[in-house]
């Protein structure tokens, strides 16, 4: 049995939160135009789609795909007015931007999706061509043309007027840029006209509707059927050939990549940023488009100790905002870690870190053939040379030694030397010797004064 909450809100369906979202997009004035406008779209898409059913044109709907593509198109519209009002969230902590990125992507790949069924229609039809009327072919195809290039140029379209220009540039813009330079060439007063890069909708309605009106009078010349085929594998390449750049475009920006005509600007920041008074290093860059014009990043900033952050903070942020405007900078200082190696385990109560250093000592695997003092191989046959110490370097424990200064540095870690006195009271060196025994090596059997060997007697 679970607690009973009496006054507990209710959740609301998916339904219910479309209906919410819509009526707050509703309320601006700003979005009636474009409420209007689709449903004049809706209206147009019916009388088109009932025209292809009577002429039997695959052309017709091929341009008529391009009608529905224009009602994508006012659907992320509202979207992108929808985007304007609604402030970060928790949830959202970088906005809702994204969501007109993911809109403009799923209309460019609707559009495609529609060129590539035309494709396979048309293919179908080469093998068995229907007869083609021509009664209403022409009206569907003036009647889509003026509603499509009224629309395109009554609303503005930030998402798509963005990724219209920034997207790389479909092989019929290109084509018609050639003509135009041609063009502009013998008549120069049309370059006002003939812009370097039209704009991509405006051009795919254009030669689409030319298209049609070859496809007409070809069918009403000599009948010839198999054209309106022809001109709908046309009207699906150039729909798929405009809007494949922008879809790419879009993918790109919801992938998170950099742009790469603000790489070189990036480059130029950043080594300005490195030479800033205090800044050491900049590392872990990363920059990414969080929507259309919105560029995002993070960067991590190494500093000197005596630097002071705030002022690094404040120069490094003002050399990045002006091409980053969502910009996330980590300042740390530089720490000298000096790490402490131990070879053998060492009981707590015997070695305190803060109070002692561990000094290790190597030890060697294939000590068995190495000379003691040049660690070299020695031959089994020859002696050992008079100058060597008997004292083996394999096995050796780390030497610990007491310390009781304190590191300026403030680490937690203590410098310097215990007395000679209290060295030798301790026992350091073999386990079991104490004080007996040399201080300058701390092995058995060395002589504690020159003069002297291994026994203690006089050397002669």
């Amino acid at each position: 049995q679970g607690t009973i909450h009496l006054f507990r809100k209710s959740q609301r369906s998916l339904v219910g939160k479309l209906t919410h979202e819509f009526r707050l997009v509703a309320a601006d004035r700003r979005s009636w135009k474009i409420l209007l406008f689709g449903a004049i779209n809706l209206i147009c898409i019916g009388f088109l789609l009932m025209w292809c059913s009577s002429t039997n044109s695959i052309a017709l709907t091929a341009y008529t795909y391009l009608t529905i593509f224009d009602l994508f198109s006012l659907v992320t519209c509202l979207i992108s007015y929808w985007v304007m009002m609604k402030k970060p969230s928790p949830v959202y902590s970088f906005g809702f931007e994204r969501f007109e990125v993911l809109a403009v992507f799923a209309s460019t790949v609707l559009a495609q999706l529609g060129a590539l069924f035309i494709l396979k229609e048309s293919a179908e039809r080469f093998l068995e061509q229907p007869e083609i009327h021509t009664g209403r072919l022409l009206v569907g195809t003036f009647v889509a043309l003026f509603f499509n290039l009224f629309t395109m140029l009554s609303i503005r379209n930030k998402p798509f007027a963005y990724v219209s220009e920034a997207a790389s540039t479909s092989w019929l813009q290109e084509h018609v840029a050639d003509l135009s330079r041609s063009i502009c060439g013998i008549i120069p007063g049309l370059s006002s006209i003939f812009l370097p890069r039209m704009n991509p909708f405006v051009l795919i309605d254009i030669a689409g509707a030319l298209a049609l009106c070859i496809t007409y009078m070809l069918i009403e010349i000599n009948n010839y059927f198999a054209v309106d085929t022809a001109s709908a594998i046309a009207i699906a390449l150039m729909t798929f050939g405009t809007m494949y750049p922008m879809s790419v475009y879009s993918g790109k920006v919801l992938l998170q990549t950099t742009p790469p005509h603000v790489i070189g600007q990036l480059d130029k920041l950043l080594r300005e940023v490195s030479t800033l008074d205090g800044v050491l290093e900049v590392r872990n860059e990363h920059f990414w488009t969080l929507g259309f014009g919105t560029l995002a990043g993070s960067v991590h900033v190494r500093i000197r100790r005596d630097a002071n952050e705030q002022m690094v903070l404040a120069h490094v942020t003002n050399r990045l905002c002006t091409l980053v405007s969502t910009l996330t900078v980590q300042i740390f200082k530089d720490d000298w870690i000096r790490p402490t190696l131990s070879s053998v385990p060492i009981a707590n109560n015997i070695l305190n870190l803060s109070d002692h250093h561990i000094i290790p000592m190597p030890s060697l695997k294939a000590a068995d053939n190495l000379n003691p003092v040049t660690s070299t191989p020695a031959k089994p046959s020859s002696p050992p040379p008079e100058f060597s110490f008997n004292t083996p370097g394999k096995n050796v424990s780390p030497v610990i030694l007491l310390n009781t200064q304190t590191k300026p540095y403030g680490l937690g870690f203590n410098h310097g030397s215990a007395p000679y006195s209290s060295v030798l009271n301790q026992g350091l060196g073999i386990p079991g010797m104490g004080a007996t025994q040399g201080f300058r090596t701390g092995f058995t059997n060395v002589p504690s004064r020159y003069g002297t060997n291994a026994r203690g007697q006089p050397r002669p």
